[in-house]
């Protein structure tokens, strides 16, 4: 499994490129802008694009939904509970930044515990609420892709709509930390981590 993280749009949100280096079948997570230079990156390796995940429904990290797709025919994926956030800017906040977002609807719907395969990597969706009603972790291999539920040192915010701070917890709590300490999590923004470094450092945890 090969990764390829990007810094995009306005708020520099982390898209990554996952592919199968044996089939150089992918999925792009969190296109939040750039969708050029996503392509690019994706021609320039030769990979065939199959899902399009968004790990929540905010602006920053849906963005360029439409210009991936269009540009490679992938999926769009996204939790039940955020589908309604893709075509609507007050629900995925680009009508408080002065745009007026609005993507395509999500192609399949996700939900908590579904495993799907790209090549030879299996990606298993975590329901995390608590960023956003249907905010997701991705785990494949040894990574866990965590959106905006866990950072370095820090958890998502949770004074949005749909936000709560008591699920935010709950959710890393019940769903994340009881995996192994030596699993890589991969953010929505900012640096990696390991689930171990956030069990016994991180002072929203303890």
């Amino acid at each position: 499994m090969k990764i390829i993280r990007m810094e995009v749009g306005q708020l520099g949100a982390n898209c990554y490129i996952v592919y199968c280096e044996k089939t150089l079948k992918g999925a792009v997570i969190d296109p939040g802008g750039n969708g050029k230079e996503i392509v690019d990156q994706l021609k320039a390796k030769q990979i065939e694009l199959v899902y399009i995940f968004n790990t929540h429904g905010h602006a920053d990290h849906i963005t360029a939904n439409d210009d991936v797709k269009r540009a490679t025919s992938a999926l769009v994926l996204i939790h039940s509970a955020d589908a309604n956030m893709l075509i609507s800017p007050q629900g995925n906040l680009s009508s408080y930044i002065g745009n007026q977002l609005v993507c395509e609807p999500a192609d399949r719907l996700l939900h908590d515990g579904e495993r799907l395969t790209v090549g030879e990597i299996e990606f298993e969706v975590i329901h995390t609420p608590g960023h956003t009603l249907g905010g997701i972790c991705l785990k494949a291999n040894d990574v866990l892709f965590s959106g905006d539920t866990l950072f370095e040192q820090s958890v998502g915010r949770s004074d949005f709509p749909g936000g709560s701070h008591n699920q935010l917890i709950s959710s890393i709590k019940n769903k994340l930390l009881p995996l192994a300490d030596h699993i890589t999590v991969l953010p929505g923004h900012g640096g990696a981590t390991t689930i171990g470094d956030e069990r016994h450092a991180n002072p929203f945890l303890q």
